[in-house]
This record gives structure tokens, sequence and C-alpha cells, in this order.
């Protein structure tokens, strides 16, 4: 049976790992779509051309371990605004959610774009400052050289980027329940998700 769940929302909101958490609580299948992405950054960083590293994009370039860099999560933002880009990921993104046992995509344009029908649409969102908080702590964790105002700063920069692009600008879906987790743990956010997805499914 296909089921999917739509999972959008800024960087460091916790759609990840809320995406995450659901998969593995219902047995959906999981893909960050933001990797996609990255990957294509990343292969950009490396010297190829965007709409040609996004074709070529293979599942071998998923688990490049400078993945989750600001700078490539800079780059991403920037490809991700390049129509041909889009169009060169998009049937993977809808060949994955249409698979049967159920599956949760989490991203910027899911319940707008890659999946306007999904069963359940959800936007994950947060304050930029707890967000930044959030992505800074992350960073000084995995060793990586930066300042809270920087991380601020550049997770601005991409926020108005995302919002204000023409190709599938970050935005909720019209019927997608918003989900602010500034003030909520991880199990509170995962809880609510769960409890929304239960009511869809029941429903």
């Amino acid at each position: 049976m296909k089921f999917t769940v739509a999972i959008d929302g800024p960087a460091a909101a916790g759609k990840g790992t809320i995406s995450r958490a659901v998969a593995a609580h219902f047995g959906f299948a999981h893909l960050d779509t933001g990797l996609l992405y990255r990957a294509v950054g990343a292969r950009v960083l490396d010297g190829l051309d965007p709409v040609a590293a996004a074709r070529s994009l293979t599942a071998g370039d998923l688990d490049r371990p400078d993945l989750r860099r600001p700078d490539v999560a800079q780059a991403a933002s920037r490809v991700a605004a390049i129509p041909e880009v889009r169009a060169a990921l998009v049937a993977f993104q809808r060949s994955f959610a249409a698979r049967a046992g159920g599956a949760v995509l989490d991203g910027r344009d899911i319940g707008t774009v890659i999946c306007p029908d999904a069963a359940v649409k959800l936007f994950v969102t947060a304050s930029d400052l707890v967000r930044a908080d959030r992505r800074y702590r992350e960073l000084v964790e995995a060793g990586v050289e930066t300042c809270l105002d920087e991380v601020l700063a550049e997770m601005r920069e991409r926020d108005a980027r995302d919002s204000a692009r023409a190709a599938a600008p970050l935005k909720p879906a019209p019927d997608a329940v918003v989900l602010d987790t500034s003030e909520l743990t991880i199990g509170q956010a995962v809880t609510a998700a769960l409890a929304e997805i239960e009511r869809r499914r029941a429903g």
C-alpha cells in the first residue's frame, strides 16, 4: 500500500530527526532529499557543472563524508535554485515516494512539488535563533571551527534564498500541518508528528 509522508522545513528545524523517527516507527522507507542537493553541490565544488552533476548523480555520491560541511550546504542551496537541476532529481524522488509499504521524504518542496498528493504533509519550523544554535552545536561537535553569529548569518542568507527562488520556493503546502519545534524537545516533536500521521491513517 502506498502511503507517503511529506516533511518540509528550513535547515535545523528538526525535520530530518522527525522523519527518521517516523520512518522507523511505521517501518516506512526514508529519503533525505536534501542529501541529493548536497551531493550535487559537493560535485559542483569539485568543479562540475551543476546540471551535469545532477544528471550523473549516483547512489554512491550520497555517501560522501563531506556532505554536512557548511560550504556544501551553501552550494546545495545555490544549485537547488536551478530549474534544470531540480528537474533532474524530481523523477528519482517521485519514484521513491511511490514505493509500496510507505515512504517518508523530507526536504523543502516535498509537499508542494514532489508529492502534492501525499497522505500527510508536515512543515517543521523553528525560530532562526533556535535553528542557528542547533546547527552551531552540531558543527562544534563535528569539529568544525565556526561561531554562532556566522552560522546565524549563513542560515538567514540561505532561508532568504530558498524562500525567494522561482523554482519550488520553501513554503508550507496549503494543507500542511505546521509544527513549530522552537520550544519542543525531540521527543515532543516526534510525538506530535506521529499523532498527526496516526490520525490521517485512521481516517
